[in-house]
């Protein structure tokens, strides 16, 4: 028996989700006229799977996921999950991948942290919000 995964208790990151598994693809459903894909994780102590929409950050076949929150000073809880289980499930558009996510640091961060902010500009004011370094981690 496959479990089906949960939806977000925040409204708008919910119907984000639900818009994409009722037209079975990402394509169309953006944040500031920015794309998104949508992980599927796995809780850290509960094993539940999760659906998590985040801006779409890709090179050559491998995704960024980027732990900002808006800025907050906590880590997204979805962070936990993913560092203690690595394998994600990334929905681009109607191609579904299972992959495997890693938290990057130095130079290649560097790298990353620039695409994402080319791909969702608001990312640079978030890390401006923080005192934590916003964590990348990378899928592939």
């Amino acid at each position: 028996m496959t479990e089906q995964p949960k939806l977000s208790p925040t409204d708008w990151v919910r119907e984000q989700t639900e818009r994409i598994l009722a037209q079975g693809s990402t394509d169309g459903v953006e944040v500031l006229d920015r794309p998104i894909v949508l992980f599927t994780t796995t809780g850290a102590k509960s094993g539940a799977k999760r659906y998590v929409p985040l801006m779409r950050v890709e090179e050559s076949g491998r995704y960024a996921m980027v732990a900002s929150k808006g800025g907050d000073p906590k880590h997204p809880s979805w962070y936990h999950n993913v560092k203690v289980n690595p394998t994600v499930t990334v929905q681009d558009g109607d191609k579904v991948a299972t992959m495997t996510a890693r938290e990057i640091h130095g130079d290649e961060r560097a790298h990353w942290w620039k695409l994402a902010v080319e791909a969702y500009p608001p990312y640079a004011e978030y890390q401006t919000k923080t005192d934590r370094l916003i964590p990348v981690f990378i899928v592939e």
